[in-house]
């Protein structure tokens, strides 16, 4: 049997309050959910020929947007790519992106119903997984108990240890790439730096690097989420 893979970025799947407006928030541009992927669109997509369904931005990633009743806190603006983030500046690995759901508390579980639909029509599922960097503020908030935040036992005083999940650059701080200007209140710290995730290792990377994240050791990295399930 042939393979057909349809890739949809899930957060442009449908969009029914978008105004286009740059740089503009989610309540302005609006976003796709889980729930947007209903069993007539999934049918329309079957019926093309697909036999695999790829989608794009799932897990939690940094965003600008928060949802403080869900003690869910925005990432520092100048080390996100717009206000929607990269889809590949993971946050939380063990979660998915609150954007995404309609019931913010319930989104894991919406999610999961949208697995189900899928199967109910004999498609398969990928999303992305993306262990070789992650956003600058990653935080766990799902993690299984038993398991340490990622970096949170690193010994940061020296560059690289096959126990640490990241790389330093001690006794240096992170600075903005220029070009990026900073107009908040507080200031984002990271001390010492870390290097960031296209391999940069200088504690100022370029505008055209991948600033927003921070280059991790993949295998430690894959360690966590796979043991834990």
């Amino acid at each position: 049997m042939s393979i057909n893979i349809y890739q949809v970025f899930t957060r442009l799947f449908r969009n029914d309050n978008g105004q286009n407006i740059i740089d503009g928030t989610i309540e302005q541009n609006g976003c796709s959910k889980f729930n947007h992927f209903d069993s007539k669109a999934i049918e329309a997509i079957k019926e093309m020929g697909f036999t695999h369904v790829w989608l794009t931005g799932v897990i939690r990633h940094a965003c600008c947007t928060a949802y403080p009743e869900d003690n869910i806190d925005a990432d520092f603006p100048p080390i996100v790519k717009g206000k929607a983030g990269s889809p590949y500046a993971i946050r939380d690995y063990f979660d998915v992106a609150p954007d995404l759901a309609e019931d913010v508390p319930n989104r894991m579980r919406e999610f999961e119903e949208l697995l189900e639909r899928f199967h109910n029509h004999d498609l398969k599922v990928i999303i992305d997984l993306v262990p070789n960097h992650v956003a600058r503020q990653y935080k766990s908030d799902k993690k299984p108990d038993k398991y340490p935040n990622l970096g949170e036992l690193d010994d940061q005083s020296i560059e690289f240890s096959p126990q640490n999940n990241y790389y330093y650059l001690p006794y240096e701080q992170f600075k903005l790439p220029l070009g990026i200007e900073s107009f908040e209140k507080e200031n984002y710290i990271e001390y010492p730096a870390k290097a960031t995730g296209n391999n940069v290792f200088r504690s100022q990377p370029d505008i055209n690097d991948w600033y927003e994240t921070i280059k991790d050791l993949d295998a430690n990295v894959l360690k966590t989420p796979f043991d834990a399930y």
